[in-house]
C-alpha cells in the first residue's frame, strides 16, 4: 500500500466537508443583493456624497498622461516615448505639442462643463473656452521651461550629491513637483476648475510633496529631499527660496464654519528672496512675512514676521546620555 496514499473513509470526510463548505457559500452569497440594495438605496440620502449623473468628470489616468506629455515637452528627450535627435525633433515636438493641444482642450472643456451642468452656471461657451485656455497654457510653455531651468540650475549648485543635471531632471522628486506645479498655476489662474488640483494631487501621491496650485513661486526654488512638505494655496514664494523637507508653509487654525468667510483671502505666508527653510520648519498665517536672506532653521514654529537678513533657530536642546546598565535599572 502506498504509504501517501489516504483512508477511504478520510476521502469520504473531504467530500462531506466540501459540500458543507458550497453550501455555506451559497447561503452566504445570497445574501449580497439584498445588502446591495440597501447600499444602492443609501446612495439618495444626504448622509452618501454621490457623482451619478451625466456630467462629465476627469478620469485620473487621464491626469498621469496629461502630466507625461507636458514633461515630454518641457524636457525635450529625457521622456520621450521615441528616440529624439536633430533630424526628428521638429516633427516629434510638433506631433507631441498637437496631441497635446487635444488631450488638455478637451479635458479643460470636460471639466468647465461638469461645473456648468453639475452647479446649473450660465452657460461659459464650454468648447471655445476649453480650446482658448489649452492655446494659453501651451504659449506659456517657454516661459514655464525658463523657470524650471532656473529650479534645475540651482538645485545643482546647492546639493553636492548631484553628479549632473540630467541626474537632477530624471530622478529628484522636488523637481518633478516643481514642474507640475507650474503646470497647474498656469490652468489655476485660467480659471480652469479642478483639473489644476487633481494634476497637483498626482505628484503629491507620487513624491510626498504637497503644493496647492494657488500657489505662486518664484525662479530658483528648490525642494531638497521634499518629502512631507506643504505649501497652501495663498502661499507668496520670492526668488531663490531653498527649503528641506518636512517644511510646512500653511494656515492659521480657522473657526468653524470660516471656509466661506476665509476662501479667497490670504492664509498662508509670504516667503521672500534668497530664503533657507530647514527641515521640520513650520511658518504659519497670511500676515506672516519671512524677510529675505532669512535662515529658518529646523523645526522651528514660526506665526509672526520674521526681519530680513535674520536667523531663526531653536535653543539647543540638552541631551541626556544613559548607558545599557542605567536603562536596564529604569534609571
Amino acid at each position: 500500500m502506498d504509504e501517501h496514499a489516504k483512508p477511504e473513509n478520510a476521502c469520504a470526510l473531504e467530500i462531506d466537508t466540501c459540500k458543507t463548505d458550497v453550501a455555506a457559500c451559497k447561503q452566504m452569497k445570497a445574501r449580497v443583493p439584498e445588502i446591495a440594495e440597501r447600499i444602492i438605496a443609501h446612495c439618495s440620502t444626504e448622509e452618501c456624497y454621490t457623482h451619478i449623473d451625466y456630467e462629465p468628470i476627469h478620469p485620473e489616468g487621464f491626469v498621469s498622461n496629461l502630466i507625461d506629455r507636458f514633461r515630454e515637452i518641457l524636457f525635450p528627450g529625457y521622456f520621450s516615448r521615441d528616440k529624439l535627435d536633430p533630424a526628428n525633433m521638429k516633427y516629434s515636438l510638433g506631433q507631441n505639442v498637437s496631441i497635446l493641444y487635444d488631450l488638455l482642450s478637451e479635458q479643460i472643456t470636460h471639466h468647465i462643463r461638469h461645473d456648468c451642468l453639475r452647479y446649473d452656471l450660465p452657460c461659459s461657451e464650454c468648447d471655445q473656452n476649453g480650446q482658448s485656455k489649452s492655446l494659453a497654457v501651451l504659449e506659456s510653455i517657454p516661459d514655464i521651461r525658463r523657470m524650471l531651468t532656473t529650479d534645475v540650475q540651482a538645485t545643482y549648485e546647492g546639493d553636492p550629491a548631484a553628479q549632473s543635471h540630467d541626474e537632477i531632471i530624471f530622478s529628484y522628486p522636488g523637481i518633478f513637483a516643481i514642474m507640475v506645479h507650474r503646470v497647474a498655476h498656469q490652468l489655476f489662474r485660467l480659471g480652469v476648475p479642478l483639473l489644476p488640483r487633481i494634476m497637483n494631487e498626482h505628484a503629491h501621491s507620487l513624491t510626498g510633496i504637497d503644493i496647492h496650485p494657488g500657489a505662486t513661486i518664484g525662479p530658483r526654488f528648490v525642494i531638497d529631499h521634499g518629502t512631507g512638505v506643504v505649501i497652501g494655496e495663498t502661499t507668496h514664494i520670492g526668488s531663490n527660496v531653498r527649503i528641506y523637507q518636512g517644511v510646512t508653509l500653511g494656515a492659521l487654525s480657522l473657526p468653524k464654519n470660516a471656509g466661506e468667510q476665509y476662501r479667497g483671502k490670504k492664509r498662508h505666508p509670504t516667503i521672500e528672496d534668497d530664503v533657507i527653510i530647514y527641515s521640520g520648519a513650520t511658518i504659519l498665517g497670511g500676515s506672516t512675512v519671512i524677510g529675505a536672506r532669512s535662515v529658518i532653521g529646523g523645526s522651528v514654529w514660526l506665526t509672526e514676521s520674521v526681519p530680513a537678513d535674520t536667523t531663526v533657530v531653536m535653543d539647543q536642546p540638552r541631551l541626556i546620555y544613559k548607558s545599557a546598565g542605567q536603562y536596564a535599572k529604569g534609571v
